[in-house]
């Protein structure tokens, strides 16, 4: 009876033991690279956590490399620094010049940014990079240059139905189009958003994480991360929001182009935008590439819905027929521009096609003018931007 009693006992406490032994084990932890000798806590990351100064080598130096990404937002400040000229100086500007620009040739940066015709890289190359028909991109873009440049001559004077010049303040053609306002979106989409989101953060997380790039002491796969983190932003805490994920800040922070975007049309997940690239730098320190793919989904998310949200806000902008002509004008250039841009929203099942499709509902056969667009298409076209994007 005794013997038995033990037996039993035996049997409970072993049972005990394997079932306490399999709660209290330790997830899995992923093997670091030779050349990183510590983990990075996931739990020690903040919404303030600088950027710059988190990642470290064995040395304590950091591994953090922005520079190419920051290049890159420059080169867009730089082409928009030349067209601009046109509407704010009355500038007349050529076509050939915004090309040059743009693919970053025949010397065409000047002044403060006169240094970046030495870089390697363009706007150009970096556009469209991950459709099959880059071309199509180009050949539009290179079409809006040249009405950019040709409704630049005209300035000085009164735009009208049929007539180019100043809607207000601002330079449209005889449409009433306002070609830098689609130009600057239309590349928001297709070089800031398609870059970062369709580019570094999906072909370039296949990049090598096991040995450090020659000369330098980060992995290629830590410097595509920092240059897309560079190229959204130039600060060490995206929008310097310093606040939780989910608040709302009450500025963008200095951010430009989709970065100020983000901000204005999402501002509810725009604090989570640093969290994530913070984490997801953290993760590939740690190799853990699971957690790498998870925060690169975050950020697309939050950087395509903002895209989708600003082509429909433009849209409802430039419905309201109660609002000043000049300033539905404007509010159309940029909505087209967006919608122009929504064919890189990826994750969001965005084609050439929906793009098109709502392009279309906007110039008909019998619509080509901005002047004859009745209140029903923008809604139309509204209504569409939201079921896809799902905006509330």
């Amino acid at each position: 009876m005794k013997n038995r009693f033990l037996l039993v006992l035996a049997l409970i406490i072993g049972l005990t033991t394997a079932c306490k032994k399999k709660d209290d084990d330790p997830q899995p932890q992923v093997q670091l690279p030779a050349f990183r000798t510590n983990t990075i806590d996931y739990n020690t990351l903040t919404p303030t956590t600088s950027y710059r100064t988190s990642f470290l080598d064995k040395n304590g130096d950091s591994t953090v490399d922005r520079t190419e990404g920051r290049e890159r937002l420059r080169m867009f400040k730089g082409l928009f620094a030349y067209i601009g000229t046109a509407t704010k100086d009355g500038d007349v500007i050529d076509s050939a010049t915004i090309s040059n620009l743009f693919a970053n040739e025949n010397t065409a940066f000047t002044g403060a940014y006169a240094d970046l015709n030495g870089n390697t890289f363009s706007i150009k190359s970096a556009t469209a990079a991950s459709l099959t028909n880059k071309q199509d991109v180009d050949n539009f873009l290179e079409h809006a240059f040249g009405r950019m440049a040709y409704i630049s001559q005209f300035s000085g004077d009164v735009a009208s139905k049929g007539v180019p010049g100043k809607l207000g303040t601002y330079l449209v053609d005889e449409n009433g189009v306002e070609w830098a306002q689609i130009i600057q979106k239309s590349l928001i989409g297709g070089y800031h958003l398609d870059y970062i989101a369709n580019v570094m953060l999906v072909a370039g997380l296949n990049a090598d994480n096991s040995k450090l790039v020659a000369g330098k002491n980060y992995t290629a796969l830590e410097h595509n991360w920092d240059v897309a983190y560079g190229f959204l932003s130039i600060n060490d805490i995206y929008g310097l929001n310093g606040t939780a994920d989910g608040v709302t800040p009450a500025t963008n922070g200095g951010e430009s182009y989709l970065g100020a975007y983000t901000w204005e049309y999402n501002r509810k997940n725009f604090g989570k935008v640093h969290s994530a690239f913070l984490k997801g730098r953290a993760a590939i320190h740690n190799n853990d590439m699971a957690e790498v793919q998870n925060q690169a989904k975050i950020i697309r998310n939050i950087l395509e819905f903002a895209v989708g949200a600003a082509a429909n806000g433009y849209m409802v902008k430039a419905s309201n027929p109660a609002t000043v002509e000049a300033s539905r004008a404007h509010a159309f250039g940029e909505g087209y521009g967006f919608v122009y841009a929504t064919r890189f929203c990826k994750l969001t099942g965005c084609t050439d096609a929906f793009s098109n499709g709502l392009m279309n509902d906007l110039f008909t056969s019998s619509v080509t003018n901005f002047y004859d667009i009745i209140a029903s298409q923008f809604t139309g076209v509204s209504n569409k931007l939201k079921n896809k994007f799902n905006i509330q």
